[in-house]
């Protein structure tokens, strides 16, 4: 048993927020797996930093440029083969959960993040394209993104939904995946083997408000808000209209807690994935962090601890005058910015 077991038999999986060419090849990927990693997200960020210190990608890029391809073509090329080929060692965690468990996230084209149609069209192509059963496409929880998400439920196709940072933002995406399970129950199609895990975003609230807070409430906004966000998840999926649809097969949502790599040093390095272990949710975790944790990480349950308290300290930070949606809303603009920013990077070199 490791440490990752004992948090996923605390009902959490770990996943895995990176991807590469090198994690692949060189059996690395599949030893963390043996030590009880259950997935793997990926983000433009991501590929570009691979694309540019992974030395097994350049004889490939060198050949793609010689191909009469765009930029993002040559891009796709490079990703998708890393995703199918995370998804294959993937594929045992996903058999043995049935279906639970070993999914490879792969994002769409930034530029589309207020683009229904567009979000559409372009997801379900990587869905096609990938082929495998345990990719999930990820998409922004941008209101465009959200309407995408109840169409791309719709088609049967399992979604990673990103940047979230809000409880608001949170169940108008909850109410997004419903509508998209009615549908598709409606047109008498089954809905067991569809999953969706809600991204919902930690470190950048507390990196974002604590200049502007009490010393008492500085680096604890930001797990307050996942802990409140947790028991709404609990009401919702415990209503009598999900309990009708989950005797049709239809699969809760699941928190998934992203952005949990420490980026204040006063902070414990283990913050953001000691506080917030508990049932039928996922961390991503960035390489540094899960070293972290597998050297000097608990295994807790503690995402249920202290809810109430949480929500004195919510309460407490809206007194002192900060409107937490109107941040939610900024800092999801700014990780728009940010991926697409990333985005342009990693195609300048395959230009």
């Amino acid at each position: 048993m490791t440490i990752l077991s004992d948090v996923k038999q605390l009902g959490q999986q770990i996943w895995l927020d990176n991807l590469s060419r090198s994690l692949i090849q060189n059996g690395e990927l599949a030893e963390m797996l043996k030590q009880g990693i259950c997935g793997i997200t990926s983000n433009p960020a991501i590929f570009q930093k691979a694309f540019a210190g992974d030395e097994l990608y350049a004889k490939e890029i060198e050949e793609l440029k010689q191909q009469d391809l765009s930029p993002k073509q040559r891009y796709e090329t490079l990703a998708i083969a890393d995703v199918r080929a995370a998804c294959d060692i993937c594929l045992p965690e996903f058999q043995a959960s049935g279906g639970k468990t070993g999914f490879v996230s792969l994002e769409v084209e930034p530029d589309l993040s207020h683009n229904v149609e567009g979000t559409v069209e372009e997801a379900k192509r990587l869905y096609q394209t990938i082929d495998r059963p345990n990719v999930m496409i990820k998409i922004p929880a941008t209101d465009a993104g959200i309407q995408a998400l109840t169409q791309l439920i719709s088609d049967g196709i399992s979604i990673n939904l990103t940047l979230l940072f809000s409880r608001q933002q949170t169940l108008k995406a909850y109410q997004g995946y419903v509508t998209g399970i009615q549908n598709r129950i409606n047109q008498g199609l089954s809905v067991d083997s569809i999953h969706v895990v809600a991204s919902f975003f930690i470190s950048r609230i507390d990196n974002t408000l604590d200049a502007s807070l009490p010393t008492h409430l500085q680096g604890k906004v930001a797990i307050a808000l996942a802990k409140t966000a947790y028991q709404d998840w609990k009401q919702f999926f415990a209503s009598d209209h999900f309990k009708k649809l989950s005797a049709q097969g239809a699969n809760p949502v699941q928190l998934l807690w992203a952005s949990t790599g420490v980026k204040n040093p006063d902070y414990p390095d283990t913050l953001y994935v000691d506080s917030l272990i508990g049932p039928d949710t996922v961390n991503t975790v960035p390489d540094a962090t899960l070293k972290a944790f597998i050297d000097h990480g608990t295994a807790k349950a503690t995402l249920q601890e202290n809810h109430e308290k949480a929500a004195g300290i919510l309460n407490e930070t809206v007194n002192l005058g900060i409107d937490l949606e109107a941040m939610a809303k900024r800092l999801q603009e700014d990780g728009l910015k940010q991926f697409e920013e990333a985005f342009a990077k990693l195609l300048e070199p395959l230009k």
